[in-house]
């Protein structure tokens, strides 16, 4: 999910002890969470110059982002659960070691794909996007019904 580091977890080790979890993830992740909630509360408080960073794109209303921005990351989790750790820190050890293979997505590959679809054409219109943009908005209204 990321290029945050997941805290608590050790290179060459493939079970955690309850000590490193609850201290070494759990409780610093939290912390974590809890700073970058308090840093989001305060650009959308005191420093308005800092919400144009929350924008993406040219239309975006700075205020509405960083707003949006505030109340997701209250509601944001980044602690995972022991075994979920446990199983990536074995997966990570089974590629160190050699035991999984692993294919490089490199050029070659990007090449290999572009031979494979090479002729093949899709067929896509404005009328297949028309039925999709139909089917997406019944599916939302009836979300919205329930």
């Amino acid at each position: 999910m990321f290029s945050k580091p997941i805290k608590g977890t050790h290179p060459n080790k493939t079970k955690m002890n309850w000590w490193n979890y609850y201290v070494g993830h759990c409780w610093t992740t939290g912390w974590q969470s809890i700073r970058h909630n308090f840093m989001t509360w305060t650009d959308l408080v005191w420093f308005e110059d800092n919400q144009k960073h929350y924008t993406l794109l040219k239309d975006d209303v700075p205020f509405e982002q960083c707003y949006v921005e505030f109340w997701f990351s209250l509601n944001d989790d980044d602690v995972y659960p022991k075994e979920f750790l446990e199983y990536l820190m074995q997966m990570v050890d089974d590629i160190q070691t050699g035991k999984e293979k692993v294919y490089p997505l490199d050029e070659n590959f990007f090449d290999r794909i572009k031979d494979l679809t090479e002729g093949v054409e899709v067929d896509y219109d404005e009328e297949d996007l028309k039925q999709d943009i139909k089917t997406l908005e019944e599916l939302m209204n009836e979300d919205g019904d329930n």
